[in-house]
């Protein structure tokens, strides 16, 4: 097994394991971590978790789709400066 794949497994694990301290179904755990899809999300998700302690499976899946959505931005933004970068690039060569 990888690196990348032991931490990611790591982290689904923790993610579940908070999630079923919580009292919600281990379902609702794995759901999250498929869509989180990396460790660093997923330990943001956990923090949040542990600070929060929601008491509605509606909190905790909001937090997700908030914590995708920002990853999605960065993601957006990065590509932009990418190309801004290269467009720069071209007019000054």
């Amino acid at each position: 097994m990888t690196d990348i794949h032991a931490e990611w497994q790591r982290a689904r694990y923790q993610l579940v394991e908070e999630i079923k301290k919580l009292g919600f179904p281990e379902e609702l755990g794995d759901a999250a971590a498929r869509n989180l899809g990396s460790p660093k999300a997923m330990y943001r998700m956990i923090s949040y978790l542990q600070n929060v302690r929601p008491k509605k499976a509606e909190l905790i899946v909001d937090e997700m789709l908030a914590i995708c959505s920002e990853i999605e931005e960065w993601k957006k933004k990065k590509e932009s400066q990418a190309a801004n970068a290269k467009y720069n690039e071209y007019l000054n060569s």
